[in-house]
């Protein structure tokens, strides 16, 4: 009796499952989902993406909608797959979406990949052209070249200033401190204004680019840090120390989105003070000798130079200095086509030269 009891239990315990499978099974085919790609799945800027949904048999589709970060770039009305260019695309995290109707019922069924880069950046050289003095005393963060002269911001609380400096003396022209609770960084002028950004504040400051009289003051929004500022002619992009390049309404400095800087071997992180010429986001990598040429449309590194030789001999007199007053400050006269690069607390301003050979 004890063994076709068992018998029973065991009957009625493989109809349970294969009922419960059935179900499973049956739910999970009315759903549509990504075929391909895999989620989070990695590809090079520049090849094809295939995008293949899995959609239940007995659907009956009129209308599928495919888009990247929300904007549409295909539409079909079968269930082929397509595929996606990803030339001119932003590298980094991209959303896609698919937007099936069929009958009343319409499904919206997300996935993202990561776009990175196979493509190595141009080693460029330079030409020192002239050196010129830069003040010890000036931490600096921010530098840019503003009618005939150049502006500098520095940091460290209670000694961080926004400052108009001669190129040929290296002498400030006309200079104002930040309040001592900020920590000055990045800087630049559009119109009758300059922006500088503070580091971990979570604020940033509006000068009167005449006076250089405080005016106001503004929040930041998703990015982490003030780091790298500057200006296209339009946005201001602005770096927070990671590999994204915020773009900014010049306005109303509300984020407008952003970029992820990408070079052959992954991420690029630190980036740190800016410089927009000719089109492209020029960028000290901070803590490396190095600068890197972005598109700013993409985040991809165009090219890369290594200032190594620029910086001081024996100047800084321990480890922790060393560290801590790298290359940092680009500023182009875009008059004159003058190329400027310093360092934290650096003695020397460089005027330099960049070429492909």
């Amino acid at each position: 009796m004890l063994f076709g009891h068992m018998r029973k239990i065991t009957a009625v315990l493989l109809l349970c499952t294969t009922l419960f499978q059935f179900a499973c099974n049956n739910k999970v085919a009315s759903y549509i989902t990504f075929k391909n790609p895999l989620l989070g799945e990695s590809f090079n800027s520049g090849k094809p993406v295939k995008i293949e949904l899995d959609i239940p048999e007995q659907t009956e589709i009129q209308n599928i909608s495919y888009l990247v970060d929300g904007k549409q770039f295909a539409e079909k009305t079968n269930r082929d797959f397509i595929t996606l260019d990803t030339q001119n695309l932003p590298l980094g995290y991209r959303l896609l979406t698919a937007i099936v109707k069929s009958g009343n019922k319409t499904d919206t069924i997300t996935n993202n990949i990561i776009l990175t880069t196979d493509k190595k950046p141009v080693k460029l050289k330079y030409t020192l052209v002239n050196t010129f003095p830069h003040d010890t005393s000036s931490y600096t963060q921010g530098l840019s070249f503003v009618d005939g002269k150049l502006l500098e911001s520095t940091g460290r609380k209670g000694q961080s200033q926004l400052k108009y400096v001669d190129v040929k003396s290296g002498k400030a022209i006309k200079a104002v401190s930040l309040k001592p609770e900020y920590f000055g960084e990045g800087s630049t002028k559009v119109g009758n204004q300059i922006i500088v950004l503070t580091w971990q504040e979570n604020v940033g400051l509006v000068y009167d680019a005449t006076t250089l009289e405080e005016k106001t003051t503004f929040p930041y929004q998703t990015s982490r840090e003030g780091w790298g500022l500057t200006y296209d002619g339009k946005r201001l992009l602005r770096s927070d120390g990671s590999n994204k390049i915020w773009f900014m309404n010049a306005t109303t400095f509300k984020e407008e989105g952003f970029i992820e800087v990408y070079d052959n071997k992954g991420v690029v992180e630190q980036l740190n003070e800016l410089e927009y010429i000719d089109g492209k986001l020029y960028a000290n990598v901070y803590g490396l000798n190095r600068i890197v040429v972005i598109n700013p449309q993409t985040g991809l590194v165009e090219a890369e130079v290594d200032l190594t030789k620029l910086a001081p001999k024996n100047y800084f007199k321990d480890e922790l200095e060393i560290s801590n007053n790298v290359l940092n400050g680009i500023a182009y006269d875009p008059v004159g086509k003058r190329l400027f690069v310093t360092g934290k607390k650096w003695p020397n301003l460089f005027e330099i030269k960049l070429s492909e050979k």
